[in-house]
């Protein structure tokens, strides 16, 4: 199951300089010019989870590789991008290939690097690229609701749903809020509402790019922004791309070393990362034994054959049960030997609602 997050802003905010410090790659061209980076750049990174380490310390584990995270580095934009302005197209259409939006706020002074605006204002920042993604929305349903409504009264059932639905968000739109917060009021209208793919229903990460002196705490401008995340019902995080992109290349003790300088206890693109994970309402369960420990990723809700079936689709599809370990149980007990001699090794079937931490071993036969 691949999931991305696609990093969004105003040019020359920090973006790419994000991006190369998320991947450790220099794969964006980060430069002081808007439209530096044209086609977005792709990488994926590993999801900070110390819990991995110690599972495999007890089991043995040759190797540990952690679930995984993309991120999408997507040009700046500009205002009438909904309209086709600057790389607005494209702009638009990577950020419909994406699964949540990471919007990088420049919340700095410096007048070495130049803001599309002459201005360093965050708030407004969202707002321009926040209206950019409700105008193009409010353009295709303004279109498909009539259309939807249209057939609905010749007796087409789904284009009847289909326009209750998109009614609701073209309402939303209309009042100048994001279809994110439409109501729903089944599973039936939320599978409408998804498959409709609109740009403003994809949920949103604020991440505010602040100067090194404001890594710990964060400033004025970073503090307008949680106010604004708030507000939205969206999450926010403090990060200085400038102590990323000086990590990068560091080693684990001198990043350490470091981060104690700076007041940090762990660096930002960790809390970016397990952001975005959170915000696509993930879990983790894990698969640990002596050749490897291994971090899966599922939605919350999934049940045990689904999770089966992300490491292989014959492990869902000839699914028998799944001998399973809570976490807590797996660390206290020391291991498998241990839950299961007192009892915490549970065989769960078919309906089983997977949970965070869950160690897990699949019965199957094909």
């Amino acid at each position: 199951m691949g999931f991305r997050c696609g990093i969004v802003g105003l040019p020359n905010v920090g973006k790419s300089t994000l991006f190369n410090a998320l991947t450790e790659t220099q794969a964006a061209q980060a430069a002081n010019y808007p439209f530096c980076t044209i086609e977005p750049n792709v990488g994926n990174v590993g999801v900070p989870d110390p819990r991995l380490d110690k599972l495999a310390a007890i089991a043995g584990s040759q190797k540990i590789i952690p679930t995984q995270l993309g991120f999408v580095d997507i040009a700046g934009l500009v205002r009438g991008a909904s309209k086709g302005e600057g790389l607005g197209n494209q702009f638009l259409g990577n950020i419909r290939e994406v699964d949540a939006i990471v919007h990088v706020l420049r919340c700095f002074e410096n007048d070495d690097i130049q803001h599309v605006d002459n201005k360093v204002d965050p708030i407004s920042d969202a707002e321009t690229v926040e209206t950019e993604l409700m105008l193009s929305d409010l353009e295709s349903l303004e279109k498909r609701v009539p259309a939807a409504q249209k057939k609905g009264a010749q007796g087409d059932k789904e284009q009847k749903l289909i326009a209750v639905v998109l009614g609701k968000a073209l309402d939303l739109l209309r009042d100048g809020k994001p279809a994110r917060l439409v109501e729903l009021a089944d599973e039936e209208e939320a599978r409408v509402f998804a498959q409709a793919q609109l740009l403003t229903a994809k949920p949103v990460l604020y991440v505010c790019n602040v100067e090194e002196e404001s890594a710990a705490e964060g400033n004025a401008f970073s503090a307008r922004v949680f106010e604004k995340a708030k507000a939205d019902g969206a999450n926010a995080v403090i990060v200085s791309a400038a102590i990323e992109s000086e990590l990068v290349g560091m080693d684990a003790e001198e990043r350490m070393v470091f981060l104690a300088e700076m007041g940090l206890h762990e660096t930002g693109l960790a809390r970016v990362i397990r952001s975005g994970y959170d915000l696509l309402h993930l879990i983790t369960f894990f698969t640990v034994g002596p050749k490897e420990a291994r971090a899966w990723t599922v939605h919350k809700g999934a049940k045990a054959p689904q999770a089966a079936g992300e490491i292989h689709t014959d492990f869902e599809r000839g699914f028998i049960r799944a001998e399973t370990i809570a976490y807590d149980d797996y660390i206290a007990l020391n291991g498998e030997a241990g839950a299961k001699e007192a009892g915490k090794l549970r065989q769960e079937g078919k309906e089983y609602v997977v949970q965070d931490g869950d160690v897990l071993h699949f019965k199957f036969n094909v």
